[in-house]
C-alpha cells in the first residue's frame, strides 16, 4: 500500500496510508497503526487465530502503541481504488472468488471469545446453522494486490457472524457488478458494459459454489444488511458512517437496493432467443 509522507511530526515521519478526518492509517516501519475501536480486540482474537491456521493473507495483530492505537503488520502491495481493475477480467475475477474462500476455510473453526464485540451490533454466533465469522467487507479496495496476484486482506473492523453466504453476496455487489453500465465502465475500470450473469457464474464456480442461484436476492439482503448497519452505526455516533448519515449517504444505499430489484434482466443469462 502506498501513501503521504507526514510532516506533521506526529507519527514521527510515518506513511500516511488514509488521512479521513476521523481515522487516520500510518505505516511505521512494517507496521500499519489504526485507531482503536470497542470491538479492535475481537478483531485481533480472529487475527491470532488466522495466523495460527497458516492463512497468510491476513495482517498479524501486534497489539497497541502508546497512543492507544492498533498495531498491525503491514502488507506491502497496492490496494485501495485499484483494486477494482483487478477484478475485471476472468483471471482476477477467480482469483478474488479464491481468496474468499480460502479465508472462509480458514475461519471455520474459529470460536469468538466470550464477550465478542462486533461493529455490527449484537450478534448470535451460531456454527451448527452455518454461521462463521465473515469478514463483512470483502470488496476490491480491501485486497491488496502484488505482481497481479492478490497477498493480503486488510480492514476487518466489519468482521461479523454470519453465514459464509453473506461474504459472498458482499463481495459479487461489486464483483458482477450491481452498478449500471455507465458507471461500471467509467468507475469500476469495466472496458464496456459488463455480461453479469457470466461474471456471477465465473465467482461461484472459483469460490467453489455448485451454481449461483438465488445470488441475486442474496446480494439485495447483504445490501439491505449494510445499509442497516450503516444506520446503527452513524446512529451511535461512529464515524465515518455519521458523517455518511449526514452527507446522505444512507438515501445513496437505499437506492443501490432498488436498483438491484429493478434490473433484475441484467442478471439473466441470456438465451438465443434473446435480441440484442
Amino acid at each position: 500500500m502506498t501513501g503521504t509522507t507526514d510532516d506533521s511530526g506526529g507519527d514521527g515521519g510515518g506513511e500516511v496510508l488514509q488521512n479521513g478526518p476521523h481515522r487516520r492509517v500510518v505505516r511505521i516501519g512494517d507496521t500499519v497503526r489504526r485507531p482503536a475501536a470497542p470491538w479492535t480486540p475481537t478483531v485481533h482474537a480472529l487475527l491470532a487465530h488466522l495466523a495460527a491456521a497458516g492463512f497468510p493473507y491476513a495482517p498479524r495483530p501486534l497489539g497497541f502503541d502508546e497512543r492507544g492505537r492498533e498495531v498491525l503488520t503491514h502488507i506491502e502491495g497496492e490496494a485501495g481504488p485499484a483494486g477494482w481493475a483487478r477484478i475485471v477480467d476472468d483471471a482476477g475475477l477467480a482469483a478474488f472468488a479464491r481468496l474468499l474462500r480460502d479465508y472462509h476455510e480458514a475461519v471455520a473453526d474459529f470460536t469468538p471469545p466470550p464477550g465478542a464485540v462486533w461493529s455490527a451490533g449484537p450478534r448470535p454466533f451460531e456454527p451448527g446453522a452455518g454461521d462463521i465469522v465473515c469478514h463483512g467487507d470483502f470488496g476490491p479496495w480491501n485486497v491488496v494486490w502484488r505482481e497481479g496476484r492478490p497477498v493480503g486482506l486488510i480492514d476487518w473492523d466489519h468482521a461479523r457472524p454470519a453465514p459464509a453466504r453473506h461474504d459472498v453476496a458482499y463481495a459479487l455487489e461489486y464483483a458482477a457488478p450491481f452498478r449500471d453500465d455507465a458507471e461500471a465502465v467509467r468507475w469500476l475500470a469495466h472496458p464496456g458494459p459488463p455480461d453479469r450473469p457470466r461474471r456471477i457464474a465465473h465467482f461461484c464456480a472459483a469460490y467453489g459454489l455448485p451454481s449461483a442461484d438465488g445470488m441475486v436476492d442474496a446480494v439485495a439482503r447483504a445490501q439491505r444488511e449494510t445499509t442497516e448497519v450503516v444506520r446503527r452505526l452513524a446512529a451511535a455516533g461512529h464515524e465515518p458512517q455519521a458523517t455518511w448519515a449526514a452527507e446522505g449517504h444512507l438515501r445513496e444505499l437505499d437506492d443501490r437496493v432498488a436498483w438491484t430489484l429493478a434490473h433484475r434482466h441484467l442478471f439473466r443469462p441470456r438465451t438465443t432467443g434473446d435480441r440484442e
